[in-house]
């Protein structure tokens, strides 16, 4: 990664965000947020045998 010259840097812009209170409707700000991660593995009575596991995650975010 190299560094940026003074010239690149002047060409850079920023952008001020809304202000809180305008981000809100009404003021409310909540999120649900429900999360799942689950996985089972089964080895029993056997020899020389392996057991896989995989978790599959699921995260979904509701936000009024």
């Amino acid at each position: 990664m190299r560094e940026l010259s003074f010239a690149e840097l002047d060409t850079e812009r920023t952008e001020l965000l809304p202000t809180r209170e305008t981000l809100t409707f009404g003021n409310t700000n909540w999120a649900n947020i429900f999360a799942n991660n689950s996985s089972m593995a089964l080895n029993a009575a056997s020899v020389y045998a392996v057991a896989n596991s995989a978790a599959g995650q699921t995260i979904n975010v509701y936000q009024g």
